[in-house]
């Protein structure tokens, strides 16, 4: 990438619509948009004449080829995304005329962006820390409302206020024990020694807290599979569709219908999770059975969690074709349905009667089992709504890296013995905090995180 070339790309996404948006950023962009931008008035400016953040009428010219009618915006530097001299052009939405209005711009002298270039240069410009330049694709890839929440908090620089006090605190400390490194026949006070153990403490406690917010990240950004087991006819298609809001599955009191598995996503108290409806469980009567049941039995081991959904109305299920006690209890949720009908006899020497009972017929017990689904998939841990962030596996990383260095220097430190070892750890949980905001960073690191979005952002 060089900072130097005036880079353009299609910002909206592929296919017809009924319009695009083209993006021109870089230090001549102002005159690329000269060479292909004609304004559609006689007394109107052009591009580089024009004053920033104004919008001006015109058509985008190839050479001497027409090639659409479009709007243009100006945003000089630095008050644009990248903190560069910024052109947008509005233009129709279809798929030949962007690819010919995005050829014009090209042909002008821009060159085609990376993807996350514009993203990258405003990280470089200072415009963005890398938090918000993550919480750009966390924001355009949100699913559910809680998950563009978390990511406009991050974008808000939420994230990157409590790490910027997490650093100078721990940088404080570092001064001080360096400070006590240049005059080693001085040692330090135990009223100060104690102070200094404290914010180490604190910032441990500080680190913890946010690493807890690790798997909603996970939640938030990768969403969850949650598949549907059961004996046929439990229930399990009337619940998906139930959950989802809508007919996606067919209901039918014929057992065996659901052949194969079905998946959808629904928004679960904010949480994006994929249900997986499957093949009821018994003997298989065909070979096209048979395959469908391997799959459900494939979908409940790769799923984040199980619903296992029982007719309280039949006689508890005995045995099943494949081994769901192999599943750790905490990916398990035991549900009852159908239980508008007089319940079996049989449940009243169950082992383990539902504790979740519900009925598909009359809606009863959904609210509660989507608010069960929630709490399971947490799993007790931090919530966007009490921390107010969700880290990602970046941070994750970062994070855990500072605990380690904080713990291996608040031990030393305690001992009251090689300082030297305090400011060597110190420096480097200083250094691990700091790439969590772009502080400290490398090349590397900078092609991992920008390379996953998309052209044009």
């Amino acid at each position: 990438m060089n900072p130097s070339d005036t880079i353009a790309a299609v910002a909206t996404p592929p296919g017809n619509g009924g319009l695009a948006v083209l993006r021109i950023s870089g230090p001549a962009a102002l005159a690329v948009a000269d060479a292909c931008f004609h304004p559609g008035g006689a007394n109107s400016p052009k591009p580089s004449s024009a004053p920033s953040h104004t919008v001006h009428y015109g058509h985008v010219r190839n050479g001497d080829t027409f090639v659409d009618e479009v709007l243009l915006s100006v945003f000089r530097r630095p008050r644009s995304f990248t903190g560069e001299d910024t052109v947008e052009i509005g233009c129709h939405g279809g798929s030949l005329v962007t690819r010919q209005v995005l050829h014009a711009v090209l042909s002008a002298g821009a060159r085609h962006a990376e993807p996350g270039e514009f993203t990258r240069r405003a990280f470089l410009n200072g415009r963005l820390d890398l938090t918000q330049a993550e919480a750009v694709a966390d924001l355009i890839h949100a699913r559910t409302e809680l998950a563009a929440t978390a990511a406009n908090a991050q974008l808000a620089g939420h994230l990157a206020r409590q790490i910027d006090r997490l650093r100078d605190d721990l940088m404080g400390v570092l001064t001080h024990v360096e400070a006590h490194l240049d005059f080693p026949d001085e040692d330090i006070r135990p009223e100060t020694n104690r102070q200094l153990l404290d914010r180490l403490d604190h910032a441990e406690a500080f680190c913890g807290r946010l690493l807890r917010t690790a798997r909603e990240g996970r939640l938030l950004r990768s969403g969850a599979r949650a598949a549907l087991v059961g004996l046929p006819n439990a229930g399990k298609s009337s619940l998906l569709n139930l959950l989802l809001g809508h007919d996606r599955a067919i209901v039918s009191p014929v057992a065996g219908t659901t052949r194969d598995t079905i998946e959808e996503a629904a928004d679960i108290g904010g949480y994006p999770v994929v249900f997986v409806d499957t093949a009821g469980l018994r003997n298989a009567h065909d070979a096209i059975e048979a395959e469908g049941i391997r799959r459900s039995g494939e979908a409940a081991r790769l799923a984040d969690l199980l619903l296992e959904v029982v007719d309280l109305s039949a006689p508890p299920p005995t045995t099943l074709p494949f081994d769901l006690e192999g599943i750790p209890p905490n990916r398990r949720l035991r549900v009852g349905n159908k239980c508008d009908l007089p319940r079996d006899p049989g449940w009243a020497n169950a082992a383990e009667t539902p504790a979740l009972r519900i009925s598909c017929q009359t809606g009863e017990g959904i609210p509660e089992l989507r608010e069960a689904l929630r709490q399971q998939l947490l799993a007790g841990d931090e919530s966007v709504e009490s921390a107010g962030i969700a880290i990602n596996a970046r941070h994750q990383d970062a994070l855990r890296r500072t605990t380690d260095a904080v713990a291996r220097a608040r031990t030393a430190l305690a001992s009251q013995i090689a300082l030297d070892l305090v400011a060597l750890d110190l420096r480097i949980a200083v250094g691990a905090i700091g790439e969590i905001v772009g502080k400290t960073t490398t090349e590397d690191l900078l092609d991992r995180i920008f390379s996953t979005f998309c052209l044009g952002k």
